[in-house]
């Protein structure tokens, strides 16, 4: 009897899937796409329906043969490829390709890698769904036309290699825009008053001054301060109301991709990009004892929505372990954004019978961190409301309010699973028995000086929030849109906080101000509402995209016209001449950052580095002119130069001092630097000798073996150490 052939995305996935189907089913992956727009053109027939061409990628042949083989010899071919637009496009792509190798080719959707749920999604195989591949291809088309028309513009104004994307254009400008926001801030002084009090107990508590004559406190300097500071002095102080009430807080909806990311990110200082690549490895599958399961539901989705069945599975735990008064009289219903496409559930545990502590010695530490965290929210999310009692007391004198405040959990609900941040809590006790008209006894008070700050940095959560609550693309983006600005050098790290540098800041000029209407945050949101659009059939895929690129085209064409004048606008006067040929001096930008060059390009082509650089003498002596050489640093790495430069030119690799290990070699370990930008060590003879090693080589003697040198490294268990590359055997940096 013929098997039926199931194809995946992922290999991981796809070891999950076999053990559940068994022997009348052959699973095997694509890999991810087969098919794309080629490299080397723009792909894209504009003068006809925008229609993409695409062509089978690079590496991908092997696959696909594999693929169409298997498909001539199976009863049926089901695409279980991701269940979104990608995904759907995917499997659009592999039936295109085998139709004429078997035509009973369906559409199946894994939400989640259970048995049941797998099973239950072949019972309900469907057709392929043009509308979301047309939607995605509108998607696909749209960032192709914007990257390979407005990126030239970059090189042609900043340097070669530059690329624009339509969504992380608009990500960079909203970092960009923070950062003018810092730059441009001026800070302002105010002051606030504390004031501690005794009451006839004795018992001391403190108070904050929040209102003068009915208004907010406003007090701007010292000087003022002071003034009331003296009148507050002479006043009584008599308790004007004391209230206590009850508040309840709700619990969070269950994640989707979005919160998933804010939630780890801030909680666990993890990246987008990590953060999605572990929740991967959860829904593709863990290993077990009962075998290979996928933990949790499909991780890319904008829904809050839930299965009646997993609703009703999950009250009936919270009733068993935690007791029927955590349960609420109806499932909670979570309202979805209106720009959600509700295509997927939330994402949560797919068994709420698998606890954290219960998988936990299966799970890498960062697995058990973001599945522990989904279980708990997925389970909070259906537990009743947390009550707090918040008690507030309000104490007058003359035109001054104080306020104490405070707040005490009452039932804990959905906090008994789920931590939400803690109350900030007063190091005295909150004042019991006090009552409207009762004196209380002015102790001490404490003035003291605030400086307003500016907004801070979008971190890689907030960035995700602001993106998502604009609707700046999907949440399935986000991760990407991040990692491709760091991976640019458009944007920067600095500890958490996300910082545009130079070069993202020049770019981003460039956009805004030649293509406004483009690259904001109001059209972006605006063409994922089409793009939903093509999806649900109320528009066509050629119609958005004739809208979009008409405009579009037009200000590419201007904006080419006017390069020289925007390459001009990006220079700086250096107000210095060449020394050269006499003329002016300006800062340029090139590959490697800005640089000094003389305006009389390509005549002269006088240029220095922007800020000189710090060069350290060496006792070595210049071949050619007997000048000392200086150990310098450039686009490779460290080298030795002539200290007599520009004079004398003479240049060789930062050699280790080390000999090359190769027999028969007579080169120097010298240091240099990867395409990538990272430092390793290779013999100065390359390309004749190859060696080539990523450790520093330390002319040590190896005292077991022999070895020539040993090689620095380091780990966060044995710290920094030496290791001989021959034996293995580890030397301590104290011990040498």
């Amino acid at each position: 009897m013929a098997k039926s052939l199931v194809i995946v995305e992922s290999d991981a996935k796809s070891k999950t899937i076999n053990r559940f189907l068994g022997k009348d089913y052959i699973v095997k992956a694509s890999v991810g796409h087969i098919k794309n727009l080629p490299k080397n053109r723009l792909g894209v027939d504009v003068e006809n329906g925008f229609e993409p061409e695409y062509i089978t990628i690079r590496g991908k042949g092997k696959v696909l043969r594999e693929l169409k083989r298997l498909a001539t010899t199976s009863e049926r071919v089901l695409l279980a490829t991701d269940p979104d637009r990608e995904g759907e496009a995917i499997a659009y792509h592999l039936a295109d390709e085998m139709y004429s190798n078997n035509n009973d080719i369906q559409r199946v959707l894994f939400y989640e890698i259970t048995e049941k749920a797998i099973q239950e999604a072949i019972h309900q195989s469907r057709s392929i769904d043009y509308r979301k591949v047309d939607a995605q291809k509108a998607r696909r088309v749209m960032d192709r036309l914007v990257g390979y028309q407005v990126s030239p513009i970059l090189w042609k104004t900043i340097y070669m290699g530059l690329s624009a994307g339509r969504v992380q254009s608009v990500a960079l400008r909203l970092v960009c825009e923070r950062e003018a926001e810092i730059s441009q801030f001026v800070s302002q002084e105010y002051w606030s008053i504390e004031a501690l009090f005794n009451t006839r107990e004795d018992n001391v508590f403190r108070s904050k001054l929040v209102k003068i004559g009915g208004e907010n406190v406003n007090i701007p300097n010292e000087e003022e301060v002071q003034k009331h500071v003296h009148v507050l002095k002479e006043l009584e102080y008599i308790v004007s109301e004391s209230k206590t009430k009850e508040i309840v807080r709700n619990p969070f909806p269950p994640y989707n991709t979005s919160t998933l990311q804010q939630d780890c990110s801030r909680r666990f200082g993890m990246t987008t990009k990590r953060i999605m690549a572990i929740a991967q490895q959860l829904y593709e599958g863990v290993d077990l004892p009962e075998g290979r399961v996928g933990l949790i539901t499909y991780m890319r989705t904008d829904s809050t929505r839930l299965a009646n069945t997993a609703v009703q599975d999950v009250r009936q735990y919270i009733a068993d372990h935690y007791g029927l008064e955590y349960v609420p009289q109806k499932p909670r219903l979570y309202r979805n954004k209106k720009t959600a496409q509700d295509a997927h559930e939330a994402i949560r545990p797919t068994s709420i019978l698998r606890p954290p502590q219960k998988v936990a010695s299966y799970l890498k530490p960062e697995q058990k961190k973001i599945y522990t965290i989904i279980w708990n929210r997925f389970v909070a999310c259906q537990m009743v409301s947390a009550r707090l009692l918040q008690s507030t007391l309000d104490i007058t004198a003359g035109i001054y309010l104080f306020r104490t405040t405070a707040t005490v959990v009452r039932f804990k609900g959905f906090m008994q699973v789920y931590a939400v941040d803690d109350e900030k809590h007063d190091d005295l006790p909150f004042p019991e028995n006090l009552k409207k008209g009762n004196r209380v006894f002015l102790q001490k008070l404490d003035p003291q000086q605030h400086f307003t700050k500016p907004p801070p940095r979008y971190t890689e959560s907030s960035l995700v929030k602001e993106m998502d609550s604009q609707g700046i693309g999907r949440p399935s983006t986000y991760a990407l849109i991040i990692s491709t600005l760091l991976g640019r050098k458009y944007i920067e790290k600095e500890a958490r906080s996300l910082k545009a540098t130079e070069l993202g800041m020049a770019v981003n000029k460039i956009l805004v101000q030649q293509f406004p209407d483009i690259f904001n945050v109001g059209f972006t949101a605006r063409m994922e509402e089409e793009l939903d659009q093509i999806e649900s059939g109320e528009k066509n895929r050629p119609q958005v995209l004739e809208d979009f690129y008409r405009p579009f085209n037009l200000a590419v064409k201007r904006t080419m016209e006017k390069k020289e004048e925007i390459k001009e606008s990006l220079q700086e006067d250096q107000n210095e001449q060449c020394p050269k040929c006499g003329r002016e001096l300006v800062v340029k930008w090139g590959r490697n950052g800005r640089f000094i060059a003389c305006t009389g390009y390509p005549e002269c082509k006088y240029t220095q580095p922007l800020e000189p650089q710090e060069t350290i003498e060496t006792d070595e002596v210049c071949p050619q002119c007997g000048s000392k050489l200086a150990i310098r640093t450039g686009r490779y790495g460290r080298f030795l130069a002539c200290s007599n430069y520009p004079k004398c030119k003479y240049t060789k690799a930062y050699s280790t001092g080390v000999p090359c290990p190769q027999e028969g070699c007579t080169g120097q370990i010298v240091e240099r630097k990867s395409r990538r930008g990272k430092t390793f060590f290779g013999c100065s003879n390359y390309p004749a000798c190859r060696f080539a090693t990523w450790y520093r080589p330390v002319s040590v003697v190896c005292q077991k073996c022999g070895h020539s040198y040993l090689e620095e490294k380091s780990s966060k268990t044995k710290g920094d150490y030496m290791q001989c590359p021959q034996c293995k055997s580890i030397v301590r940096q104290s011990e040498s």
